[in-house]
C-alpha cells in the first residue's frame, strides 16, 4: 500500500505486511481521526454527567449539520445510531404492516438486511418477495425491470441496496425510487456503502428512509452511522431500543431526535468524530471529495481489469454501475469447494488461504444465485495497482 510515492497509507495503522483489499466491510479509521476521537472521550470523561447530559446534545447537533451537508440531507430529518442494520430495523419494526403484506427485496440483499426483514414479515404476518437480479448484468434497466415485476398492490415496502454487499452494483435507485413512491410503495434504501464512495443528495432522492454507515467510505471510527427519515415519515418511526426520549418533554416535532439521541447510556464519541473524517479526508487530495471518489473508482476499474484479465474472465457488468468495489466470478477450484452460502460467521477456504499463504485481507463470496464465488475488491486511497497485480499472481497460484 502507498507504493505509488504518495505514501497516503501513512495516515492509517493498517499493518503493511497485509495488503488490505477489503475496505468495504469495515472500513479502517485514519490515525488524526481515532485522535479526535480520543480527545471527545477524554472530554466525557473528565465530567461524564455534564457531558453526556448537557454538552453531547449540542455537540451531537453540530455533527449533524456537518453530515447533512455532506449528504445532501436536512439535519432535522437525520438521526445518529450506531450503524447502518439499526437503521434498517428502527424502520422495518416501526412499519405499519397488516397479514398478507408484502415485502419487495433483491437477491442480492446483505444478509444481516435480509434477516431483520424475515423476522419482521414473520412477526406481522407479512410476506418477504425476493426478486431476482441477474449477475452477470447488462445494464442499469437490468435492475429496474426486474425489481418492478416484483411490485403487486400488497406491496407495502421495498428494502433496496444504494450499493450491493456482495455483488459491488450501484442500483438505479433514483429511477426506482421515483416509480415505486409513485405507486405508493415506501422505499428503504440500504446505504451502507454509499456514503463517502458516492456523491449523494438524500433529500434529493425522495425515498421514505435512508440508513447508511459513516465507517466505511467516510472512513469514521466504527460505530457510527446514520438514519434519515422523510418528513412525513418521522413520526411514525421509533428506535428498535425504547428509553428515555419516548416520555421526554420537548415538542412532537423534536421527537425522532429525542429518541435516537439517547437509547440508553453508549459512547457518542464515533459520532462526534465524523466532523473531523469529512474534513480529513477532503484534505488529503487537492481536488477534495470529488477527487477521492473518482481515484478510488478509476482504481477499482483498473482494479477489475486486471483481475479479469489474469484470470480470463469477462467483466460480469459495465463500467456506470461500478463505484470504489468491484466483483469478478472466480474460474472453479477442486482445491477450494464452493461454501454452501454467504454469512459473517462463516469460514470460507479460499479467503483463508489468501490470508493465510500471501498476507492479502480481501472477501471471497457467493454470487445471488450461489454457484460461482467472486472475490470483491475495493479501492481507497491508501491502495496502488501493484495490490491488484498481487492479488491476480495469488489467485493464479492458488488456482
Amino acid at each position: 500500500m502507498g507504493g505509488d510515492g504518495t505514501d497516503l497509507s501513512r495516515h492509517w495503522t493498517l499493518d503493511p505486511e497485509i495488503i488490505f483489499l477489503n475496505h468495504g466491510s469495515f472500513g479502517a479509521c485514519p490515525s488524526p481521526v481515532l485522535a479526535a476521537q480520543r480527545r471527545v472521550r477524554e472530554q466525557m470523561e473528565r465530567e461524564p454527567v455534564r457531558f453526556l447530559t448537557r454538552v453531547a446534545p449540542l455537540l451531537l447537533a453540530e455533527a449533524r449539520e456537518v453530515l447533512g451537508r455532506f449528504l445532501g440531507a436536512s439535519p432535522e430529518d437525520l438521526a445518529f445510531i450506531p450503524n447502518a442494520t439499526t437503521g434498517l430495523n428502527a424502520v422495518l419494526q416501526s412499519l405499519p404492516l397488516a397479514a398478507g403484506d408484502e415485502l419487495l427485496v433483491t437477491d442480492h440483499e446483505y444478509n444481516a438486511s435480509r434477516n431483520a426483514l424475515e423476522y419482521v414479515a414473520a412477526r406481522q404476518g407479512a410476506r418477504v418477495v425476493v426478486v431476482s437480479i441477474p449477475f452477470p448484468i447488462a445494464g442499469a434497466d437490468s435492475i429496474f425491470e426486474s425489481v418492478l415485476r416484483g411490485v403487486t398492490s400488497k406491496t407495502r415496502l421495498a428494502l433496496l441496496d444504494h450499493v450491493t454487499s456482495q455483488t459491488a452494483l450501484i442500483l438505479p435507485i433514483g429511477a426506482l425510487i421515483g416509480e415505486l413512491e409513485g405507486r405508493g410503495v415506501r422505499v428503504l434504501i440500504d446505504g451502507a456503502h454509499a456514503p463517502g464512495m458516492l456523491d449523494l443528495d438524500i433529500d434529493g432522492l425522495g425515498a421514505s428512509y435512508y440508513t447508511g454507515n459513516c465507517h466505511k467510505w467516510i472512513c469514521a471510527p466504527k460505530g457510527a452511522g446514520f438514519l434519515w427519515v422523510r418528513e412525513d415519515r418521522r413520526e411514525g418511526v421509533r428506535p428498535a431500543v425504547i428509553s428515555h426520549g419516548a416520555n421526554a418533554p420537548v415538542p412532537i416535532s423534536e421527537r425522532f431526535r429525542a429518541e435516537f439521541d439517547w437509547m440508553g447510556t453508549s459512547d457518542p464519541s464515533a459520532a462526534l468524530a465524523v466532523p473531523e473524517a469529512i474534513r480529513f479526508l477532503g484534505g488529503l487530495l487537492p481536488g477534495g471529495w470529488q477527487e477521492i471518489r473518482a481515484r478510488n473508482r478509476a482504481l477499482a476499474l483498473e482494479g477489475r481489469r486486471l483481475l479479469a484479465g489474469a484470470l480470463e474472465v469477462e467483466l460480469p457488468c459495465p463500467d456506470e454501475l461500478i463505484g470504489s468495489m468491484a466483483a469478478i466470478a472466480l474460474p472453479a477450484s477442486s482445491r477450494f469447494p464452493i461454501p454452501e452460502r454467504n454469512h459473517a460467521f462463516a469460514s470460507n477456504p479460499l479467503h483463508d488461504a489468501l490470508f493465510r499463504e500471501h498476507r492479502i485481507e480481501v472477501p471471497v463470496l457467493l454470487d445471488p444465485a450461489g454457484k460461482t464465488r467472486l472475490v470483491r475488491v475495493s479501492a481507497q486511497i491508501y491502495n496502488t495497482r501493484d495490490d491488484y497485480e498481487r492479488l491476480a499472481e495469488a489467485l493464479l497460484a492458488l488456482r
